[in-house]
């Protein structure tokens, strides 16, 4: 292996999106090298990922489970070999032409301590995030007409950023703890608060179909439910103040009933009380962690 950048992006039951992917099918063209997680989810899937990746000529690490995205993104990055030095993180139904990944690779061989992510924008057109801020006082994240240079605490979508390999491993990638979701979340806030930056290129955009690797349509898994709002509490357990962690707890019951509703109200005709069970659990398991925290 002879490139220095490597995409990196982590499959679950999702092959046939890597199949399509743009950047992904151009990648070989712009001299960047791809390697593949695979979260096992069924010998199909997995027989599937691996002839792609033969045929394709890309990386395949095949896990023997589904350690959660984080987990599986720092397995893939453990697989590389040495000489490669610049990561590019892309999601499978995140899209873009080849050439802007090179160019987010080439940002951040300019400033090795930022991790640098596109404007992500939805198959319309519209912004979906330009990097957001993690409001410590309402014990919630906003994306909505942020602007990342002025956030209290900004952080980058792990849907698609660069990072040079040598700030990744100081980091120590992403945290296991979080199995899915908020785990960019944490990445962005210890690299801030270790003295590095995160920054969106707004002239480089990234399509995302968001939800695309569910299925797509507004509706969430069971597990949307459960790990953003346990996650939620274990990022506070990690990183704030004791009255701050009391503060994230006392709003967790309004937190999971406004997650809940990113799916829809119909969503209780189909599923009934499955999605405020799912919400219900991860907020009990976040609400241990952080009295643990506390003690």
């Amino acid at each position: 292996m002879t490139a220095t950048t490597a995409i990196v992006t982590v499959n679950y039951a999702s092959h046939r999106l890597l199949a399509t992917n743009e950047a992904l099918r151009q990648a070989q063209d712009e001299g960047l090298h791809v390697v593949v997680a695979d979260s096992y989810s069924s010998a199909g899937n997995r027989d599937a990922v691996a002839a792609l990746c033969a045929d394709r000529g890309w990386q395949l690490v095949p896990l023997a489970g589904n350690p959660g995205f984080g987990s599986a993104v720092n397995a893939a990055v453990a697989a590389l070999d040495e000489t490669v030095a610049t990561l590019v993180l892309l999601n499978p139904d995140a899209s873009a032409p080849a050439r802007t990944l090179s160019h987010l690779a080439d940002a951040v061989r300019a400033d090795q301590a930022a991790i640098v992510a596109p404007r992500i924008v939805r198959p319309d057109g519209s912004t979906w995030s330009e990097g957001g801020d993690i409001l410590v006082a309402e014990g919630t994240t906003r994306t909505a007409g942020v602007r990342i240079e002025q956030a209290s605490h900004p952080w980058l979508s792990g849907a698609c950023l660069a990072v040079s390999r040598p700030l990744w491993e100081r980091l120590g990638g992403f945290d296991d703890d979080y199995f899915m979701y908020w785990e960019d979340v944490d990445l962005s806030y210890r690299c801030v608060t270790g003295g590095g930056r995160v920054v969106v290129r707004r002239d480089l955009e990234v399509v995302h179909d968001v939800g695309g690797t569910q299925g797509g349509g507004r509706a969430k898994s069971d597990l949307y439910y459960r790990y953003n709002c346990r996650n939620r509490l274990l990022f506070a357990s990690k990183h704030l103040t004791a009255d701050e962690i009391r503060g994230w707890i006392s709003t967790a019951p309004s937190y999971a009933r406004d997650v809940v509703l990113r799916g829809g109200r119909r969503q209780f005709l189909e599923r009934g009380p499955g999605p405020l069970v799912s919400a219900a659990r991860g907020s009990w398991e976040g609400y241990l962690r952080a009295r643990r925290a506390l003690r």
